[in-house]
């Protein structure tokens, strides 16, 4: 049996500081997010919706885009949700592939 060798032989100072900052970095980032919610700051009380849901209700006429008159399809919801899982099928089988020639 080939023995495999081993990857980390010695990790540079700056790898770790960096690995470090992203930590770091992450852990704040969801740190602030939980206080933001739990806060209910950023919500302005005179709208209609909650949190997250004015991004798309910020542009005028917006529902229009998304009636199905202004983007007709002569195919099924139901065929357009089974292409878009094969798609994505297809594009994780994909991504394995790349993952795997990235690993030679």
């Amino acid at each position: 049996m080939k023995k495999k060798k081993h990857l980390l032989k010695k990790i540079p100072l700056y790898v770790k500081i960096l690995n470090g900052i992203g930590v770091l970095g992450t852990f704040c980032g969801v740190l602030g997010a939980v206080l933001i919610m739990s806060q209910k700051w950023g919500l302005i009380e005179s709208l209609p919706f909650g949190g997250g849901a004015y991004y798309y209700t910020d542009i005028p006429g917006f529902e229009q885009w998304m009636d199905a008159v202004y983007y007709p399809s002569d195919l099924s919801p139901w065929i357009i949700g089974i292409l878009f899982l094969i798609w994505g099928f297809l594009m994780y089988q994909l991504w394995k592939k790349i993952d795997k020639l990235g690993d030679r």
